[in-house]
C-alpha cells in the first residue's frame, strides 16, 4: 500500500534530537510491514523560529520532503502521485492535506485543540482547521483524552473518530528491590505546565526524589529542596536505568498529547502516575495499572502508594506490564491502519 504522511512533527535527519519520534515510529512500522511511505514536512517558517525548531532548506531528505512556507499553506503544489491513504498530523499537516483535494485522515494532537479553542487563532487558523476536519474522512485522536475533548467541541465527528496511541517495546517483567520508603522519579522539560515544582514540594521531607531534565526553571526548582537529586538531561538508556532504580514515576503535567515517558516508566516497573483527564488517562486506569492525580494532590497520591503492601505494588506492576504488551509499536501501527479501514 502507498501512504502519504504529512506533518511538521517529524525528524528530517536521523540524528535530530529535539523532535519527538512518535510519528516517525508509525512510519517505520508501516515500512517494516511492507508499505511504501512518503513523508511531506510542511514547515511554517515563522512558527519554526518562534518554537526554536531545527530549520532545514526546502528539499528532499531521504523519504522526507521538507517544504518551507512564509504564508500558512495557501499555495500548495498538487502531487501527481496517487496514494492509497493520505494521513496528516498537527495543524500544519492537516491544513496542507486539505489543499491537496485528496481524501485524507486527520491526526489530532493537543496543538490542534489549542488552535480550535484559543482566541488568538479565531480570525484565521481556527476556521480553516475546523473546515479541514469536516473534510477529513476519518480523525485519529492521539489519546482517549484528546478524543473526549474534541467530541465535546464537535460531537458531530463521533462516527469518524478513533484512538491512535503510540507504542513501546514490551520487556519481560523484572524483579525489583522493595525500599522501606518509596523512591520517586520525574522526568521532563522544565516548563511550568509540567508541575515539577508540585512534585518537589510533595516529596520534601517525605520521599527521596530524582529529577531528570532541564530548562530555564532549573535554578528556581533547585531552591525548593536542596536534597533533590537533579541529574540534568540523560541519554534514553540512562533514563530507563534510572526508572529501574525507582519505585514511582510521577509527572502531573497538563496539556499533554500523549506522553511516551509514562509508557517507558511502566515498562521499567515503576508505579506510574499521570494527571487525571490528561496524557495517557484511559490507558492508565486509576488504582489498577497506575494512578491518576490532580497536580494539587500529588502528596496524597504518593502517600496512597506508600501505604500499599508489597503484594499490592507487585499486582499494579504486573497489570502495567500487561498493558504495555498490548501497546507495542507494531500493534499500534497496525491498529492505526485497521481503524482507518473500518471507518472508510
Amino acid at each position: 500500500m502507498k501512504i502519504l504522511f504529512i506533518t511538521d512533527l517529524y525528524p528530517v535527519k536521523e540524528n535530530e534530537k529535539t523532535t519527538p519520534r512518535t510519528l516517525f515510529s508509525f512510519v517505520t512500522e508501516w515500512q517494516n510491514a511492507g508499505h511504501e511511505v512518503d513523508v511531506i514536512k510542511p514547515n511554517f517558517i515563522l512558527n519554526s523560529f518562534l518554537r526554536g525548531k531545527p530549520f532545514y532548506k526546502s528539499g528532499k531528505y531521504g523519504n522526507v520532503l521538507n517544504l518551507n512556507f512564509w504564508t500558512p499553506f495557501w499555495k500548495i503544489k498538487k502531487t501527481a502521485i496517487q496514494y492509497d491513504i493520505v494521513i496528516a498530523h498537527m495543524p500544519s499537516g492537516i491544513l496542507y492535506a486539505d489543499k491537496l483535494n485528496m481524501p485524507f485522515i486527520a491526526g489530532i494532537h493537543n496543538s490542534d485543540l489549542e488552535v480550535l479553542t484559543n482566541p488568538l487563532y479565531k480570525f484565521h487558523f481556527q476556521k480553516r482547521l475546523k473546515t479541514a476536519l469536516c473534510n477529513a474522512k476519518a480523525i485519529a485522536c492521539r489519546s482517549y483524552v484528546i478524543q473526549k475533548k474534541l467530541l465535546k467541541l464537535f460531537p458531530e465527528f463521533e462516527e469518524k473518530t478513533f484512538i491512535a496511541p503510540s507504542g513501546i517495546s514490551a520487556p519481560q517483567p523484572m524483579l525489583r528491590e522493595n525500599h522501606d520508603k518509596i523512591k520517586v522519579l520525574t522526568c521532563a522539560n522544565f516548563k511550568k505546565r509540567k508541575n515539577i515544582d508540585k512534585v518537589i514540594k510533595a516529596c520534601k521531607g517525605n520521599y527521596e526524589l530524582t529529577v531528570i531534565g532541564g530548562g530555564k526553571l532549573r535554578k528556581n526548582l533547585e531552591k525548593l529542596d536542596p536534597e533533590v537529586n537533579f541529574t540534568g538531561w540523560l541519554e534514553p538508556d540512562k533514563v530507563l536505568e534510572e526508572m529501574r532504580k525507582n519505585d514511582v514515576f510521577i509527572l502531573p503535567s497538563i496539556g499533554e498529547t500523549f506522553g511516551m515517558v509514562y509508557l517507558e516508566a511502566m515498562s521499567q516497573g515503576c508505579i506510574t502516575v499521570c494527571t487525571k483527564n490528561d496524557g495517557i488517562d484511559g490507558i492508565i486506569i486509576d488504582g489498577e495499572n497506575g494512578f491518576l492525580t490532580e497536580p494539587e494532590n500529588v502528596k496524597q497520591t504518593l502517600d496512597k502508594i506508600n501505604s500499599l503492601t508489597i503484594d499490592e505494588r507487585k499486582a499494579l506492576r504486573e497489570k502495567a506490564f500487561n498493558t504495555i504488551h498490548t501497546l507495542t509499536p507494531q500493534q499500534c501501527a497496525d491498529n492505526y491502519l485497521q481503524q482507518i479501514f473500518k471507518i472508510l
